[in-house]
């Protein structure tokens, strides 16, 4: 082991995540269709032990209803034959995609006989540490390969069984292509099982590149205030929807309908939403019925509680993640009291308005902060899969990028590769320096 690692880390944990490295390092220089027959090996598994898999899941479901989790939780670990149908969909698309690596992004020439090039490479090693969401094992594994990164998984304890079998399905699958034809490894993902291996790999910066925590806003902060290993992802998912003076009646109750109850667990679930004072007394009718017919509990300030008989909402709702069918609703009197809400009590994740004003969709879009901003349509769009990623490894809010849902482009990196022929830079200074032509090839 490399003698920067550090000794009190245990021993065959580390010669475990050292074979994903080497296995990444391999899998880096394989061409695209190695890694597409590698997915497709998998997607075919899959398919061939959804049945192992369902019976699997029912017992981790089973168990996490007897301990009485949280139903946002237990819905995102059931899985169902529509569930499995699109993780290997999910896979299969990944394979359409084009393969991010070894792309040249610049070539120039310095000098003559001195040429500089940009390539994409892969980032190395990704740790990738969820809560619930068994579905997330293909999706990860699924990105990974194509991207070339060794995967280090590691599920929530309520969902441990879904994903080894999930995980087992798929070490096979590599296994028996590896075996008889060679290219991926199945050393290139790997999933871990214990609360102790996940405190154990946030101190391998030496040998981990990136890690990727998807789950609740403590479960997040914890994993960023834990590592030295960089940290892509979000801690709270309060999205908005702004319900505008001009917006189209219908379509503003589907629109919230869908944002709030098409999955309520979800990130990208709308937990807020701000409707207009000129519209409020006809849309709010609306919108009551239809939320209610499917079981939201709403809750409202002073003035909405003045047009419909709802519950009353408290400082702490603005800025609460239900992820439940509960959704708080106040109204504003401008577009700019709604961006300031948004902006006070948003996380930066997804924002919605409904309005027929384009100019007043303009500027909501062009002003707010976040990874996602929608004009007219439900934010349960903000999903890799929906936005043609074939998947994402987990959905980032930071400023600087990849930010929104993160697929192939957010798992790749590049370097710069210069060949010359014995140039040295003391040729290029001085009162007789010789000239960079600096000339694109």
């Amino acid at each position: 082991m490399s003698g920067n690692v550090s000794i009190d880390l245990p021993q065959d944990l580390l010669e475990s995540i050292q074979r994903t490295r080497t296995a990444a390092i391999a899998l880096a220089k394989l061409p695209s269709d190695a890694k597409n027959n590698a997915l497709e090996a998998i997607a075919v598994a899959l398919e061939q032990q959804s049945e192992m898999i369902l019976v699997t899941n029912q017992k981790d479901v089973a168990a996490a209803n007897a301990s009485k989790l949280p139903s946002a939780l237990i819905a995102r670990l059931k899985l169902d034959a529509n569930k499995l149908k699109s993780m290997v969909a999910g896979v299969r698309d990944v394979i359409r995609l084009d393969d991010p690596i070894g792309d040249r992004q610049i070539h120039r020439e310095l000098d003559a006989g001195l040429v500089l090039e940009r390539l994409s490479c892969p980032l190395g090693v990704i740790g990738v540490i969820f809560e619930a969401r068994p579905d997330a094992v293909t999706q990860i594994a699924a990105l990974g390969i194509k991207s070339g990164n060794g995967v280090i998984l590691k599920g929530g304890s309520e969902a441990v069984h879904s994903c080894e079998a999930i995980a087992f399905v798929m070490y096979k699958a590599l296994e028996e292509l590896f075996t008889k034809h060679g290219g991926v490894s199945p050393h290139v993902v790997q999933l871990l099982t214990t609360r102790a291996e996940t405190l154990a790999i946030l101190k391998m910066d030496k040998l981990i590149d990136l890690i990727i925590p998807r789950g609740s806003n403590q479960f997040v902060r914890y994993i960023q205030n834990n590592t030295h290993i960089p940290v892509l992802g979000h801690a709270d998912g309060v999205c908005h929807l702004y319900v505008d003076e001009s917006a189209d009646l219908d379509k503003a109750v589907a629109i919230a309908v869908d944002s709030k109850t098409q999955y309520p667990a979800a990130c990208n679930a709308i937990e807020t939403m701000l409707v207009h004072n000129a519209i409020a007394p006809k849309f709010l009718p609306l919108a009551l019925a239809a939320l209610q017919e499917r079981g939201v509990e709403l809750r409202g300030c002073d003035h909405t509680r003045k047009i419909i008989a709802i519950n009353p909402a408290t400082e702490s709702d603005w800025s609460m993640e239900y992820c439940d069918l509960i959704l708080s609703i106040k109204i504003v009197d401008s577009l700019e009291e709604a961006m300031t809400h948004i902006t006070t009590y948003g996380s930066k994740h997804t924002e919605a308005i409904v309005t027929e004003d384009q100019a007043i969709a303009n500027i909501f879009t062009s002003d707010i902060d976040a990874a996602g901003v929608y004009h007219n349509c439900s934010t349960r769009f903000a999903d890799g899969f929906r936005y043609g990623f074939g998947a994402e490894v987990g959905i980032s809010t930071n400023k600087m990028p990849p930010r929104g849902p993160v697929g192939l482009e957010g798992l790749v990196t590049y370097k710069y590769r210069l060949v010359g022929n014995g140039h040295i830079v003391a040729n290029y200074a001085g009162t007789n320096a010789k000239a960079f032509t600096h000339r694109d090839l």
